[in-house]
């Protein structure tokens, strides 16, 4: 009886002593809430705001243990703008900065950290962070505030900044350095603060090394008159532009080296579709070689029983490698287009080698939505017209003559709305210039997008 008791008091003590190590097992140990504050300036050497500024470093001190972004160089932003920019280095809780530049007389400095600063635990940004001194007996109080857009398409570059230049020549932001500038935030708007009561030209610009405005085909803005600064912040909007595109300008051709001679490939072609016509479109024939002629009477659109269809008008385009056929397309119909071997001839005079054919079936009307816009208070003084935009491309561009707009049949799919003021009446958006002071045109991205469904009415009512 012993021995059982026994046995059976060592079997439960080693039960329960594996209980405890099963566990001990389970449970890890926790590293408490997660950090989510960002760190607190404590003490500044120099005082913030202080006057009568005469030295070279400026120490600051944290709550907690800080370090320097990957780009904080690029992050700071000291005004006026220096010409040799200080040196930065953070330590434990302390960032130590050293001017290099000689400081002017009774003028007001901002230091401004943008997201330098950040604590080492988990990477919060010390915020807001903007040191400000005066050589002088006062701190300087003027702003200027406002909002960079996209002319072409109404949209936010981040990237931009904005400058401002106490020469007022023409020629200052071609030549010299800007004595202020601001970044964007990610809506495009900029903040200046503890400017002098004085005027300035205000431009736009890349933020890159020089800051100056020496290539035609970077992005730039202007203000046509110079702004006066006082202490009622004033709020401005300018638009930025490329007057020329990269590649547009004239350069030299290079003339190819003669070299191995390749045997030239015979005329071929290609189809727009894959035997499902758009109702809204022309058909496209592409071609592998510029062609120098093609016979109408060759190329023949005709129904299933071959009956020809009339009123069929073919167009070559500008570069020559592509023939579109307009049609009034019925939906729901089959057709076919044969293209006869001697149809077209390119530049040597070479056709293809045999005809070819395309059997295709257009969409139907159900396939489409139908799309009514309400406009209200729109100018139509200033040419507006109506662009539909996918994957940043215009797809649809419609010059608006009324307050309601409207399609039978639109292709389904989500679109970006956009409204050019298209003061030449071209119909497409025209840069600026600087030399010329010429403004460019102005586009406004509106607030939604239009979703369109097929077999659907879409209705949409926008004010402007």
């Amino acid at each position: 009886m012993r021995r059982l008791i026994y046995v059976l008091l060592m079997a439960f003590t080693t039960a329960w002593l594996a209980g405890l190590t099963g566990c001990a097992n389970i449970i890890p140990p926790t590293g408490g809430p997660k950090d989510t504050l960002p760190p607190v300036l404590v003490t500044a050497l120099p005082a913030d705001s202080t006057l009568h500024f005469n030295t070279k470093k400026i120490t600051l001190n944290f709550d907690e243990y800080i370090q320097l972004s990957n780009n904080f160089n690029e992050e700071v932003v000291v005004s006026p703008y220096p010409s040799s920019p200080p040196l930065i280095e953070s330590k434990l809780k302390t960032v130590s900065i050293k001017l290099r530049d000689s400081l002017l007389p009774n003028t007001t400095y901002t230091i401004d950290f943008g997201k330098a600063i950040q604590d080492v635990n988990e990477a919060n940004v010390a915020k807001n962070l903007l040191y400000v001194f005066s050589t002088g007996n006062t701190i300087a109080n003027g702003t200027l505030s406002g909002n960079v857009l996209l002319a072409e398409t109404g949209e936010v570059d981040s990237t931009l900044i904005v400058v401002l230049h106490r020469n007022l020549s023409d020629s200052a932001v071609e030549k010299i350095r800007p004595d202020f500038y601001a970044k964007l935030d990610g809506k495009g708007n900029f903040l200046f603060h503890h400017l002098p009561t004085e005027t300035f030209n205000v431009f736009v610009l890349p933020n890159d090394y020089s800051k100056k405005y020496d290539d035609s085909t970077k992005m730039f803005a202007f203000m046509e008159t110079p702004v006066s600064i006082d202490s009622n912040r004033k709020s401005l909007t300018l638009y930025a532009f490329r007057e020329f595109k990269s590649g547009e300008k004239n350069t030299p051709t290079v003339p190819k080296k003669p070299g191995k001679q390749e045997a030239e490939p015979p005329l071929h072609i290609s189809f727009s579709n894959s035997g499902n016509q758009d109702l809204l479109e022309p058909l496209s024939v592409f071609t592998n070689k510029k062609i120098s002629s093609f016979d109408t009477s060759k190329l023949i659109l005709s129904d299933t029983n071959y009956r020809p269809v009339q009123g069929v008008t073919w167009l070559l385009d500008s570069t020559a490698e592509k023939l579109t056929m307009h049609n009034t397309w019925l939906p729901a119909r089959d057709y076919i287009l044969v293209v006869q071997q001697d149809a077209l001839k390119d530049s040597s005079g070479k056709t293809m080698e045999k005809a070819d054919t395309l059997t295709f079936r257009t969409k139907r009307e159900e396939d489409y939505g139908h799309v009514v816009l309400r406009f209200s208070n729109l100018d139509f003084s200033l040419n507006p017209v109506l662009q539909f935009v996918q994957e940043n491309k215009i797809v649809d561009s419609i010059p608006l003559q009324q307050a309601e707009w409207s399609r039978k049949l639109f292709p389904p799919g989500e679109y970006t709305l956009r409204i050019l003021y298209d003061t030449n009446k071209n119909g497409t958006w025209d840069p600026g210039s600087y030399r010329a002071k010429k403004e460019p045109e102005i586009t406004i991205r509106l607030p939604r997008t239009l979703s369109v469904k097929a077999d659907w009415d879409n209705e949409v009512d926008i004010r402007m």
